[in-house]
């Protein structure tokens, strides 16, 4: 895994979420952050890292809410079906983003279209070995 850079997600995610919140101070409650593994996964390890400066930087809790299962398609359905108002984000990985679109014959979102991102945070290299 490389190392992850929370300033820059940080300043996408204000970006972002300031056309979306507009006039309102943003936020004015908890950010979640649905992860698609369980504690321990290469996601969990980098939004726990982020955590702290995410909480410093937005002046509100940051909840990590690990939500495992059909390979990432319960947390990235849960949030492609929340309301777009930056209160809920998803930690996408190459799984839930592009391979299970191939892999699962109905999804009940869209990896392109139900989501915007925000900023990549890390990489996980793999090695096949023969």
């Amino acid at each position: 895994m490389s190392r992850v850079f929370p300033h820059r997600f940080i300043a996408m995610l204000m970006l972002c979420c300031a056309g979306v919140a507009g006039a309102q101070n943003y936020p004015n409650r908890a950010v979640r952050m649905l992860i698609p593994f369980t504690v321990g996964s290469a996601a969990d390890v980098i939004a726990r890292a982020m955590e702290p400066a995410l909480r410093e930087r937005l002046g509100q809790a940051l909840i990590i809410d690990n939500r495992a299962g059909a390979g990432g398609n319960i947390a990235a359905e849960l949030t492609a079906k929340s309301p777009p108002d930056g209160y809920t984000i998803f930690m996408g990985t190459i799984g839930t983003q592009a391979i299970n679109y191939s892999l699962y014959s109905k999804l009940n979102y869209h990896p392109l279209n139900s989501f915007t991102m925000i900023a990549r945070v890390g990489d996980s290299p793999n090695v096949l070995v023969l």
